[in-house]
């Protein structure tokens, strides 16, 4: 029977607010959208699905363990406006049955596109955990489960890390079984791979009535499970499945509440990545010289730099690193990161795929080409910005 690793991202983006850039003062982000859609989410998701992991911990008596990752965009937002999910996340964390991952603080590409600034975002992102949990977290999730070779070679290189979780893309195993634990073809790390068609079926599937096997009950889904090839089945989801993308009406927080004891009398086991990690050896190389993700149905970067406008905004992006950080303005540094969330590229994307219906929900722009106008915008704003404070520097 394999073990059951359930891990759930939890992200809320700083929206930008429509910009002009001729507009004297440099206020970028739309704090009543973010504050609206973040509360709107704390009712539908956050508040009734972290309740039930609680009472499902107490129920199974520490049998049923789980693990997130938090963002530091998504932290701040509940500590300026639902401070009380920071408590309730530190509360599961004090039961010993969840474990709080690694990411990057911005939920940016810098691990692709400049590694410095990779660095120092995943160096913010591990002291967050530390202040909020009390531990140094062991396991790296890459932003959108971004992963190659040279990650697993960056992540090795600041030690300290058991492992990384990353996609179970299916031309990169050509063939193998997802269930089971992997290595980078260099390095002492463990990978963990998304079983995405066992993932998808709650986080796409569960509502579509047009699907061969909805409704989804838990113990049609543990049957899938016990079918699958390997020791370790590795579930990973937005936290937001539960109670915004799909609504409570379609059953989802049944489904979570009765999988458990499902799969417990079923003779699985649950684990956490660093638990998983511990026990099993790996078992295969993991050879990903390309960056991959989970994002679409293609499984690469298409949906942030997939079409002109992103590359060129991705460019203009990272170009401005150095000078930001040269200024040594901590409200301009702070600006240009938040700038390097991946959410703003992916508004930006024209193509069709898989999840795009699910990302809409929270979508500011009418269009992709809006989008890209509104963030060039406010980057020719924070270039301006670092252009005043070098000649007051050079004062």
């Amino acid at each position: 029977m394999p073990a059951v690793c359930l891990y759930f991202q939890v992200h809320q983006p700083p929206r930008l607010r429509t910009f002009n850039v001729f507009e004297p003062t440099p206020h970028y982000f739309d704090n009543d959208r973010n504050r609206q859609i973040l509360q709107r989410v704390t009712h539908k998701c956050y508040l009734p699905a972290t309740d039930l992991l609680a009472k499902l911990i107490r129920v199974h008596q520490g049998r049923f363990r789980v693990a997130f990752c938090l963002t530091g965009s998504v932290v701040e937002q509940m500590r300026q406006w639902e401070p009380a999910l920071v408590e309730r996340f530190r509360s599961l964390a004090d039961t010993g049955c969840v474990e709080f991952l690694n990411e990057t603080y911005h939920h940016s590409l810098a691990s692709v596109y400049d590694l410095n600034e990779f660095r120092e975002q995943v160096a913010m992102h591990r002291q967050m955990v530390e202040e909020l949990f009390g531990y140094t977290p062991t396991v790296f999730r890459n932003t959108e489960l971004i992963y190659d070779n040279r990650l697993a070679e960056t992540i090795t290189s600041l030690g300290g890390y058991r492992g990384i979780l990353a996609e179970g893309v299916d031309r990169v195993l050509a063939g193998r079984p997802v269930n089971r634990m992997y290595r980078p073809p260099v390095g002492p790390l463990k990978l963990m791979l998304k079983n995405y068609r066992l993932s998808d079926d709650i986080a796409f599937r569960f509502c579509d009535q047009s699907w061969s096997q909805w409704p989804l009950t838990a113990e049609k889904f543990a049957g899938n499970v016990r079918r699958a090839d390997g020791e370790l089945c590795n579930l990973f989801m937005d936290f937001e499945t539960f109670g915004e993308h799909q609504w409570p009406e379609t059953g989802i927080f049944e489904f979570l509440a009765k999988l458990p004891e499902v799969l417990l009398a079923e003779g699985h086991s649950f684990v956490t990545p660093g638990e998983a990690m511990e026990r099993l050896e790996a078992r295969d190389v993991y050879d990903a010289p390309e960056p991959t993700s989970w994002a679409d149905s293609e499984r690469d970067l298409s949906a942030w730099a997939g079409n002109a406008m992103q590359t060129t905004a991705i460019h203009d992006l990272y170009q401005l690193a150095e000078r930001v950080k040269h200024t040594h303005d901590a409200a301009l540094i702070s600006d240009w990161r938040k700038l390097t969330t991946s959410d703003h590229l992916y508004y930006m994307c024209t193509k069709y795929f898989a999840d795009q219906a699910v990302h809409k929900y929270f979508n500011p722009y009418e269009s992709p080409y809006d989008s890209y106008i509104n963030f060039v915008n406010v980057l020719e704003s924070v270039r301006t910005r670092a252009e005043d404070a070098e000649v007051k520097q050079a004062s």
